[in-house]
């Protein structure tokens, strides 16, 4: 296929990923709700005007035109009034649609005109959720279940994200590997050029000879020992030529399956200091840190390692560490993702991206190649695949921050209810009854808002200013 074909496969390997991480997410919301007793009316993928839809039993299964979230329907979400006994009415119409909801929420805001525009959005919404609970429903509601029930309810579809980014980061790891720096060479260096000469720069006749090259060591070479220092992986390679001088060392290779012992006398020169991911180091000012080290004329080869199952867990743990790093200084980074959709600033490559970058990652890398072939469908596969799993972790601790209409924002009112109730037991008062999370109403709204004008600047600034993976 053209790369223009598999950056195409790459876009929609990605959608339908995303499309499958929304739906399992409203599933780990549904399947306890089910299993609680609560009516659930609804179950939708995707937001706006309904695409597709059917009923199953009690629940009207769908698909909307906006693919980019998703939401289950349970009938009694918000409470009645304290002393309200009313448990909704006998109407069964359809109040799927949006003209539906929006004409009952005017008619409640007109009728709550006196007591001000919030109270009329609170009321309406309350009255909105009352009225789906039918005659013999009223133990069938949200607010009806117990504190860990709604905990469950509410915490599975985060939880389920988790899960799936932990299956997918597994997979990855222990069937195709993650890629790593090994001890197999990938280059051999001509001759010795200076540490700020260009990479495209080619050696002349006054530039010496690299060691390497000198000592016989040829691309494909797998480096066992330097000076019989084992060397497993590509930083053991590094470490073992850095601790090298201006004497002759003997460096043992496989190469075609035979050992061969070669004689090399490797030079003392400044050398770019490396982290332990073989990252070169960059001080404040974006000049490399440079350090007098043994210098071969090597690069080692990048390339798939399988990692046991039991170093998923730690990974898994690092990426939602990161993860929550970045949703901490997230209004950090809009700022600068502003400068750059508006203005002359850079894109920060490890700042927040919206779904339109994350495709274009996934379109980028599925469309990559190497000239000598070692960027090939595994390692394609393997990037993709993460990228999935990074997307179901950000996704579970995006959900978790506690502000409604995020699923923590109704995790929060929950706990709120169980202290309450802790409270009123210990003080041998009236049970306080359900959390009135609908009193929260207006600050979900405006985190509504907050939440749409984030992801349009990130969209817009992934369509006129993106961060590309590849040159």
């Amino acid at each position: 296929m053209t790369d223009s074909l598999w950056y195409v496969v790459g876009v929609l390997v990605f959608v339908v990923g995303l499309a499958a991480s929304i739906a399992l997410h409203e599933l780990g919301h549904m399947i306890p709700a089910k299993r609680f007793g609560v009516r659930v009316t609804q179950y939708m993928i995707g937001f706006g005007p309904t695409v597709w839809s059917r009923h199953r039993g009690e629940t009207e299964y769908g698909v909307k035109a906006i693919p980019l979230g998703g939401y289950i329907r349970m009938i009694g979400m918000f409470p009645p009034r304290r002393g309200d006994t009313n448990t909704g009415d006998t109407n069964t119409g359809d109040t799927n649609t949006a003209d539906t909801n929006t004409a009952d929420m005017s008619s409640a805001v007109g009728r709550a005109g006196s007591s001000g525009m919030f109270a009329g959005l609170i009321e309406g919404a309350r009255q909105q959720s009352l009225d789906e609970i039918r005659p013999g429903d009223e133990r069938r509601t949200f607010y009806g279940l117990k504190v860990w029930q709604k905990l469950v309810v509410m915490l599975g579809g985060p939880v389920m994200n988790l899960v799936l980014g932990t299956v997918l980061l597994g997979i990855v790891m222990t069937t195709l590997g993650l890629g790593q720096e090994t001890a197999r060479i990938a280059t051999v260096s001509e001759c010795v050029l200076p540490l700020t000469a260009p990479a495209d720069t080619e050696c002349s006749s006054e530039d010496p000879p690299a060691p390497s090259a000198a000592a016989g060591i040829r691309p494909g070479d797998v480096v066992l020992s330097i000076d019989g220092v084992p060397t497993a992986t590509g930083s053991d390679l590094r470490s073992a030529i850095a601790r090298t001088g201006g004497d002759p060392v003997t460096v043992v290779v496989e190469r075609n399956g035979e050992q061969l012992r070669l004689t090399a006398t490797p030079i003392v020169t400044d050398t770019a200091v490396r982290d332990e991911d073989g990252q070169v180091v960059t001080d404040s000012d974006g000049e490399i840190v440079t350090a007098p080290a043994g210098f071969l004329g090597v690069s080692p080869a990048f390339e798939l390692v399988r990692q046991p199952l039991t170093a998923v867990p730690g990974r898994a743990g690092d990426t939602v560490v990161q993860v929550a790093g970045v949703l901490l200084r997230l209004p950090q980074y809009l700022v600068g993702v502003a400068q750059a959709a508006f203005g002359s600033g850079e894109r920060d490559p490890e700042g927040p991206v919206s779904v339109v970058g994350v495709g274009r990652f996934a379109g980028e890398i599925a469309s990559a190649d190497s000239a000598d072939g070692s960027y090939g469908l595994p390692e394609r596969t393997a990037d993709i695949l993460g990228i999935l799993a990074g997307l179901n972790m950000a996704l579970f601790v995006f959900n978790l921050i506690p502000l409604l209409p995020l699923d923590g924002g109704h995790a929060a009112g929950a706990l709120l209810e169980g202290a309450r109730k802790v409270w009123a037991r210990l003080r041998s008062l009236p049970d306080p009854g359900p959390v009135d999370v609908a009193k929260a109403l207006p600050l979900a709204y405006g985190v509504a808002v907050i939440l749409l004008g984030m992801s349009a600047l990130l969209i817009y600034a992934d369509i006129v200013r993106p961060i590309r993976l590849t040159g």
